[in-house]
């Protein structure tokens, strides 16, 4: 039996009677001379639904998507605790006028990193698999057999148009294990409620004698938790006892008894390999094949060497892997956070290969230090950052007791306002207790202290506690840490490709076939597989007057001696001057530079093709905004004088500019809130700055003006003829669909927004939005009839009582786990709403039934191509824009292909296919024709001149639930009204559920905007 201790703790014990301390009364404790403890208020609303524009209607401003996504696809994969980034020409800080600009051509400058092809030099050779026609038959074989309406359907065939390109990916062969594998069930007893605990038993049961006597040793492979696969049949029964001393707690001055704990692993299954060949060798009968249950033995197999305990690595969720180097330090970003470079594996079925896919990935990890030191840097780091949001489940040290503690939250006092009774010293504040008992003299006194307790409270100065290394961030990142996890992570794609086939294939165990792979039989190819590719010739893009003559190579354009497809009216129009401090802000509404400005811009308008009243001057209005407070981080002020301003104004505009002294995103969403929700005005931001600088100004101007006349329901550019042939053919209705979830930091309960898109138009150019709330962290959309039955109605509308024969629907999702059990949910619980839509318009007499084909679009996976030639190849080595795969690496049986359609920004890396899965298809789309209308579709985007990344359906659908989180913003900073905060549960869910609807004015639309708003694209 092996005997160990605490893996964290110090030689010391368990700390001392009175380390900590308990349950002070808050009630006394206002410290003599403290300061209050931070507040947590801030703006969750405007103050009452009173005060509209003199002499109109009460309406509701309700603001578009001015700040795109955040970063979802620089070279590497890159997370900052739960919010990520998502983004490409998403931007990194989510903003059209804001941040990237999606019209412009600017954007990140990473500087120059020694881009270029990844391995020119080494032979490129297509692996045999894909070229020999054994796929083709396959397709076609698979035609006669009948889908139903729950089955993926199977693939029509393969893409033909385009220039063949040859491309790496990072795909590596894996043989598949003769098998079989042994499954086992382990059982902790008594129970090990966390993943810490739960490691440190499994390392220390690895070394006893009974271990190594069952003969396990570099023989298995287990999840540190419920799961054990062996390569051979393991004794029965079987069970390891370890004894372990916890860490020391609260209480005890003593030394705590070691406890016992028992493994008892329990045979369940073996697992034969041979289903799993004839799959991936493309036999029809296997099409239904549960693939799942081997691929999940061989990811924890492949992860036993990474994530070792000797390794000293640090996994992050199931499939990363970190393991800093000399070779690849931590970077510092500022704000107590630092970026670690790490690896992703995950084994994937592919046709006549297994493969295991691997890729960089960056992670932000807290600096190691002085746990108060680095709350100071990261509240510094940004103005309305939140205590709570960084110490939130760190580990740290102590130092005056030497015992380690999980932070559970910060209190509401700090050490000058808790008192307590002391044993010894009777009742004092935290600050006279430490002076007093431990010699230790508070150097931040007014920091809030933090709360280390498990069910009674244990508060401690932050200052007394060290971070303990390897310790992933799981907050949400500030916009200054987003930026400085941008230059990290963005890496030229020859330099990802060397570390991943360098660095990547050592540190996770493939280069040598480390144990546990040698004893299953498993071997991993060191030379990334060769697939062919396809690179799809631009669209044609169309202005009023004639077709662009040509796209560029960066698919992208400009608006130069070019009008609008179809011009909106610029008439009774606003400007709302934000005075905020900074020095760029112009002097006033009559400011002459402003005025110049504001004709400038309208001249843009007009030539650009907008029906511009220049009679009327638009009216300039100026609200000047209250100082930044502690206890108003929120803006709450602010967004109450721009509602003053605005409703002051005598005729309600139609649209305001909106000219931003900073990029406070507190101001930005409560202005968004207050103008779509309540006031029904579109609003379009600029930044003072950029609006006057001479430099650049008319292409900015330009961009802005693209914004302004698609809000205001013109068509900034169309798709030619040729490229509109297959959608004109009959009645179509392209739909995007999506939502997005609260993340950490947020309180708890907070509601998830969903958004369905939808085309009214021949030009398809304008979609409408409906949005929802619904249960939190539910992926599939609840109200999805309600809201394709308003979509399709909007449609009618638009085309004389007229509906679509085809509905096209393009569904933003994660594309990951497995196949069958996420897009089976899609088939059963999504398309069953879509069609009783359908019905609900249709009548007994003439039942309304379109075609429906939907396809899964996917951002968030880790396939990347590299071009073999310069041929393929940008001149930063990516592909070039219009690169498609759809043989190699994609399905065996089903309808799937990546596309590329964009160009990345300079500097950020490789750029990240989109991967596009039908899982439905009444309309019999064929490949060609599918791959060719998303990626002509990616050019309508109609507040860019390029091509995005994401088609533009599912893009907007996104832009749309970012806008609704604008309208939950004190939800989802963690701030409630009704006092409940990110870890509160039970019933206060339910007064969560109410504070959102009321921020959504629930009573008045389920879909928050009404008016004249809810028919246009507010949200862009």
């Amino acid at each position: 039996m092996r005997r160990g201790r605490g893996q964290e703790r110090g030689r010391g014990g368990g700390p001392p009677r009175g380390g900590g301390y308990r349950d002070g009364p808050p009630s006394r404790g206002s410290g003599r001379g403290g300061s209050p403890a931070p507040s947590a208020s801030g703006y969750s609303g405007p103050p009452s639904d009173g005060g509209s524009f003199r002499g109109s209607e009460r309406g509701g401003y309700r603001g578009g998507g001015d700040r795109a996504g955040g970063f979802r696809g620089a070279g590497g994969d890159f997370r900052g605790g739960q919010g990520g980034f998502r983004g490409g020409e998403r931007g990194f800080f989510r903003g059209g006028e804001r941040g990237f600009f999606r019209g412009g051509e600017r954007g990140f400058r990473g500087g120059d990193r020694g881009g270029g092809v990844f391995a020119p030099d080494r032979p490129a050779d297509i692996d045999a698999r894909t070229v020999d026609n054994s796929q083709d038959a396959l397709v076609a074989s698979l035609q006669s057999l009948r889908v139903r309406d729950d089955d993926l359907p199977s693939r029509p065939g393969f893409g033909t148009i385009g220039r063949p390109v040859k491309l790496r990916t990072n795909f590596f062969p894996v043989t598949v294990p003769k098998g079989p594998v042994y499954e086992y069930d382990v059982s902790i007893n008594p129970p090990a409620d966390n993943k810490r605990l739960r490691r440190r038993i499994y390392h220390l049961a690895e070394q006893t004698d009974e271990w190594a006597q069952a003969g396990l040793t570099g023989k298995v492979a287990h999840d540190r938790c419920a799961r054990l696969y062996a390569s051979f049949r393991l004794p029965q029964p079987l069970e390891i006892k370890v004894s372990y001393t916890e860490e020391g707690t609260e209480d005890a001055e003593n030394k705590r008894e070691p406890k016992e704990y028992k493994l008892a692993i329990r045979f369940i299954q073996p697992l034969e390999t041979k289903s799993l060949s004839r799959f991936l060798e493309g036999h029809p009968q296997y099409r239904d094949y549960d693939v799942m249950p081997v691929i999940n033995a061989l990811n924890i197999i492949l992860a036993m060497y990474p994530n070792r305990a000797a390794g000293g690595g640090v996994m992050v969720g199931r499939n990363k892997f970190f393991h800093p180097s000399p070779q690849a330090p931590p970077v510092p970003l500022g704000g107590g956070l630092e970026a670690w470079r790490g690896f992703f594996s995950s084994v994937r079925p592919v046709w006549k290969q297994l493969m295991v896919n691997v890729n960089v990935c960056t992670t932000a990890f807290y600096r190691p230090g002085n746990l108060a030191e680095r709350l100071i840097e990261f509240l510094n780091a940004s103005y309305g950052a939140r205590s709570a949001t960084f110490v939130r489940g760190v580990r740290v040290r102590t130092i005056h007791l030497g015992y380690r503690k999980t932070v559970k939250t910060v209190a509401k006092v700090n050490a000058r306002q808790h008192r307590f009774v002391a044993e010894g010293l009777g009742e004092v504040t935290v600050e006279e207790y430490f002076a007093k008992k431990y010699k230790i003299a508070l150097k931040y006194p007014d920091l809030p202290l933090i709360d280390v307790g498990g069910q009674k409270k244990n508060y401690l100065p932050a200052e007394v506690c060290v971070i303990l290394d390897g310790q992933p961030y799981r907050g949400k990142l500030l916009d200054e840490h987003t930026s400085e996890m941008i230059t990290v992570a963005c890496q030229p794609p020859n330099i990802n490709g060397q570390m991943i086939t360098g660095r990547g294939l050592h540190e996770l165990g493939f280069a040598q076939t480390s144990a546990p792979m040698d004893a299953f039989g498993v071997k991993i190819g060191t030379d990334m597989a060769v697939v062919p590719g396809r690179i799809l010739p631009p669209p044609i893009v169309r202005y009023q007057g004639g077709d662009l003559p040509s796209i560029e190579d960066r698919a992208a354009w400009n608006l130069r001696g070019v009008r609008f497809s179809v011009g909106a009216r610029l008439e009774k129009w606003a400007v709302l001057l934000l005075g905020d401090g900074n020095r760029n802000e112009f002097a006033g509404p009559s400011d002459p530079e402003l005025l110049r400005t504001l004709d400038g811009f309208a001249d843009m308008c007009a030539g650009s093709g907008m029906v511009v009243d220049r009679r009327a001057r638009p009216t300039v209005v100026a609200a000047q905004l209250p100082p930044k407070r502690p206890e108003d981080a929120l803006r709450k002020a602010a967004i109450q004088r721009i509602r003053e301003v605005l409703t002051g104004i005598p005729a309600k505009p139609k649209i305001v500019l909106v000219v931003l002294s900073n990029g406070d995103r507190h101001v930005y969403s409560g202005l968004k809130h207050l103008c779509d929700v309540f006031l029904d005005v579109a609003t379009v931001c600029v930044h003072a700055g950029k609006l006057r600088k001479e430099k650049g100004q008319v292409q900015y101007f330009a961009n802005v003006a693209l914004k302004f006349n698609i809000k205001l329901g013109g068509v900034n550019h169309e798709l030619g003829e040729r490229n509109m042939a297959w959608l004109r053919r009959e009645p179509t209705m392209l739909v995007g669909m999506d939502v997005t979830h609260p993340g950490s930091g947020t309180v708890r309960g907070t509601p998830s927004i969903a958004a369905v898109v939808g085309s009214v138009d021949k030009y398809m150019a304008q979609y409408p939005a409906s949005l929802r709330l619904q249960e939190s962290k539910k992926e599939m959309i609840s109200d999805l009839h309600s809201m394709m039955e308003e979509r399709l109605v909007a449609y009618r509308d638009k085309n004389k009582g007229v509906l679509p024969s085809r509905v096209l629907v393009y569904r933003d999702g994660a594309l990951t786990g497995s196949v069958q059990g996420q897009f089976k949910t899609v088939l059963n619980e999504e398309m069953p709403e879509i069609k009783k839509a359908f019905a609900r318009l249709g009548t007994a007499q003439r039942p309304y039934s379109p075609k429906l084909t939907i396809v899964i679009c996917g951002k968030r996976h880790h396939t990347r191509f590299f071009p073999t030639d310069t041929g393929g190849a940008d001149e930063e080595g990516r592909p070039k824009p219009g690169t498609v795969v759809d043989r190699g690496v994609t399905a065996v049986y089903e309808y799937d292909f990546f596309l590329q359609a964009h160009k990345g920004l300079q500097g950020t890396g490789s750029s990240r296919p989109t991967h596009y899965y039908v899982v439905h298809d009444e309309i019999g789309i064929g490949a060609d024709a599918l791959q060719t209308l998303t990626h002509d579709i990616s050019y309508t985007f109609a507040r860019a001149t390029k091509a995005v990344s994401l088609v533009s359906p599912a893009y907007y659908a996104d832009l749309a639930c970012e806008r609704g989180r604008c309208y939950l913003i004190s939800l989802l900073q963690g701030i409630s009204d009704s006092g409940v905060t990110s870890g509160s549960g039970g019933s206060e869910r339910e007064e969560i559920k109410r504070e959102a609807r009321r921020l959504w004015r629930f009573d008045k639309s389920p879909n928050a905007v009404g008016g004249s708003l809810k028919d246009t694209m507010f949200y862009l």
